[in-house]
């Protein structure tokens, strides 16, 4: 059973920084692909980065790219998502997801926003104020 469970939301002053962490269990990590997606208020759920663990390519949404940054721990089947410089627009509900078995998340360009996967964690809020 593929088991995803996020932790580390909070609320935070806009500017400043949060790490979201994914422990993950019941697949392969490091043949997988892992997504962060998030639904902010009144909004449909988006992707915005992906890691493809069997390389480590990695990809993001325009408006997350050189704020946010996608890293594992294999040992751990844990991913992580390192947010700075945090905009009272991030607010949301993050969400991981893990392509089990790989087929289209993080195959490409724009392939952060594949929402076909099966197994998701149940989600973390994170709040920034302004």
């Amino acid at each position: 059973e593929v088991r995803l469970v996020e932790s580390g939301g909070g609320v935070v002053q806009a500017g400043g920084s949060l790490r979201l962490s994914c422990v993950t269990s019941g697949f392969a990590f490091d043949e997988n692909a892992i997504g962060w997606f998030r639904r902010a208020p009144g909004k449909e759920r988006e992707g915005i980065a992906c890691r493809r663990n069997t390389d480590g390519r990695t990809y993001y949404k325009g408006s997350v790219k050189g704020r946010f940054t996608i890293s594992v721990d294999s040992a751990k089947s844990t991913v992580y998502l390192q947010m700075d410089n945090l905009k009272p627009e991030d607010t949301a509900v993050y969400y991981c997801t893990a392509d089990v078995p790989l087929s289209h998340l993080c195959q490409g360009p724009g392939s952060y926003e594949y929402s076909g996967m099966s197994d998701w964690g149940k989600g973390i809020l994170v709040t920034v104020s302004s």
